[in-house]
């Protein structure tokens, strides 16, 4: 081999070295590069994970959270039918008491809502059909306490128990629905303490 051979083997051989470096150091980089995307690509894929499970767990809440709102909301609507259907009821067993007992109960009302003024009593057909002989008596001797005169009228009024007042041609609306209207919310409350205490 010549000098010039040597030489040209020798360029050869270092550039051989020169390149298998380059090629290694290549390898090296690439597998660097590579690691360093896998390690990226697992981050993201973690973090997505997260974002996921962060979104289910937030729309389960969110779910639970409504549904518990829809079943409260279905206890309450039930509390409140329940609590309306006591007072219906009590409003009917109160017109519906022996006549005794109704009456009395007519007459206490008359005691809170008699005015000292003159004025006129009226009933329903049925409450003047069944109205006991001294009751008459009785209410007319409220008023004159109370500094009042009262007329009963023989007119029948379209009110399912109760009475109404006259006063100056103002009628004041004492009939058991409207007495239970004018207390609903102060029966309401005593009521809903009672069955759900």
């Amino acid at each position: 081999m010549t000098g010039l051979e040597k030489m040209v083997s020798q360029i050869l051989e270092e550039a051989d070295a020169s390149a298998a470096v380059t090629i290694s150091d290549a390898e090296k980089k690439a597998a660097e590069i590579l690691d360093e995307a896998g390690k990226k690509a697992d981050e993201i894929r973690q973090q997505r994970e997260e974002q996921s499970r962060a979104k289910v767990k937030s729309y389960e809440e969110r779910t639970a959270s409504a549904a518990d709102m829809k079943k409260r909301t279905a206890v309450l609507a039930a509390k409140q039918e329940l609590i309306g259907n006591v007072i219906a009821d009590a409003c009917d067993r109160v017109k519906n008491l022996d006549e005794e007992k109704y009456f009395e109960i007519l007459k206490n009302m008359a005691g809170k809502y008699l005015l000292p003024k003159d004025g006129e009593i009226c009933f329903s057909r049925k409450d003047l059909e069944r109205m006991p002989a001294d009751f008459r008596e009785e209410i007319r001797s409220m008023a004159e306490k109370k500094g009042g005169a009262l007329e009963f009228s023989g007119e029948a009024r379209n009110i399912d128990g109760g009475f109404i007042l006259v006063y100056g041609g103002i009628e004041e609306n004492c009939s058991i629905d409207a007495v239970f209207a004018e207390k609903r919310d102060e029966l309401l409350d005593q009521v809903r303490k009672i069955l759900f205490a």
